[in-house]
This record gives C-alpha cells, structure tokens and sequence, in this order.
C-alpha cells in the first residue's frame, strides 16, 4: 500500500513536534461520541488508509498521527440519536508523554506540511494466530489503549505491539464490507468493534467500527 501522507513540524516552548497526516481527506470516515462507546463509520478507501495510519502509528513513537474529520459529512443512513458530536482522530504512542491539553494549541501551529508517500504492507502486520489473546488479560499486561477528550478530538494512546495487534481490524472492513452488503440487502450491516473483552483497552472505551458504502454527498 503507498499511503501519501504530510508530515509537519511545530514548536511548544522547547518542545518541537511533528505531526503525520493524510495528504487526502479522509472524506467518508466518522466518529461519533456517545456516552459509554464510540462509533466510527468508513468506507472502503477510509477504512484501507486508517489502517495504514494504524500501521504507521506503531512504528512512529516520536509522532502524532492526525486524522482531521470531524467536519466530515455523516453516511447516508439514520444514525443513533444520541450521537451527537463528531470528533477528530490523534493516535500516539505512550512513550511521547504528549498532554492532551496543548493539543489545541499545537494544532493552530501546523502549516501545510511535507508531502510524502510511504510504502505499507497490504496484507496485516500481524498474523491472527501469533496474537496471544490469554496474555492479553494478564495483569501484567502493558500493551493497551488509553483515551482522551480534548478539543474535539479523541487520543488513542498505546505501545507499538497495540496499534499492530489491532490494524487487522480496519483492514477488514476493508478487504470485507464491499463483497458483503450487496448480498445481504436485508442486513446491511457489515462491522467490527475494539471491545473492552479483548483485553487490548484500559482506560478506554470500545470502538464500533461499521462499513458503510453511501454517503451524503
């Protein structure tokens, strides 16, 4: 997978930051706050790149990942009452001890970037069978995700082995969602979730994550 993308750099104080972003806008991608989880909304062509940002994000522990799309427009469909807000996307490592709270200040320094591509693999970082789910639920356990609230974004917090073990899940909206709707006229309803029974979230709500293939234009 060759994933443009635009890289910017931005000082706080003595800290200097750099943030990845789509060079494309991530047109049909939502995400939507609700009380106890969050819903996100793709198609085909969002689903494939946040996975490759996914991806990225596991191996860019010095870097914020940005997805802006809380303007976006929301799917052609009713969409649960209660969700309210449409918030962006920062996904980071642990390791950069970035504080949420200067996110909003941060932002209002990026200018429009380094255009770039880079090369992903387009089959999952990480086999399914070599995942030790047991361990996952082990106290010991360190390799989970973290959330914050700020500024109308979401920060998904964790370590690298996180952000790998969990990209399968957009991939296969992905590589799935399209075949599967069209035969399925009655349920439509083609989806995965980041569940809090995976052992992969602390403190952190779960993630619905649903294909969704028309839109408001």
């Amino acid at each position: 997978m060759k994933l443009p993308i635009t890289i910017h750099q931005a000082r706080l104080g003595s800290m200097e930051f750099k943030v990845i972003r789509p060079a494309r806008p991530l047109e049909h991608a939502v995400l939507i706050d609700h009380d106890r989880h969050l819903d996100a909304y793709l198609d085909q062509d969002a689903a494939r790149r946040i996975g490759g940002l996914w991806t990225l994000a596991a191996s860019s522990p010095r870097s914020l990942v940005h997805l802006p799309i809380r303007a976006n427009r929301a799917p052609f469909r009713e969409l649960p009452e209660d969700g309210t807000r449409q918030l962006d996307l920062v996904l980071l490592h642990h390791s950069l001890q970035f504080a949420p709270s200067r996110w909003k200040e941060l932002r209002g320094r990026l200018g429009p970037g380094r255009p770039r591509t880079v090369t992903l693999p387009d089959t999952d970082p990480v086999d399914e069978a070599a995942i030790d789910h047991e361990a996952r639920h082990y106290r010991e356990n360190r390799d989970l995700f973290h959330q914050h609230l700020h500024a109308e974004t979401l920060f998904m917090t964790g370590s690298a082995k996180a952000f790998r073990e969990t990209t399968r899940h957009f991939l296969n909206v992905a590589r799935n969602g399209p075949g599967y709707v069209p035969v399925h006229p009655s349920y439509p309803h083609f989806c995965t979730e980041l569940h809090s029974k995976d052992g992969i979230l602390g403190d952190a709500r779960e993630i619905h994550i649903e294909y969704c293939d028309q839109w408001d234009s």
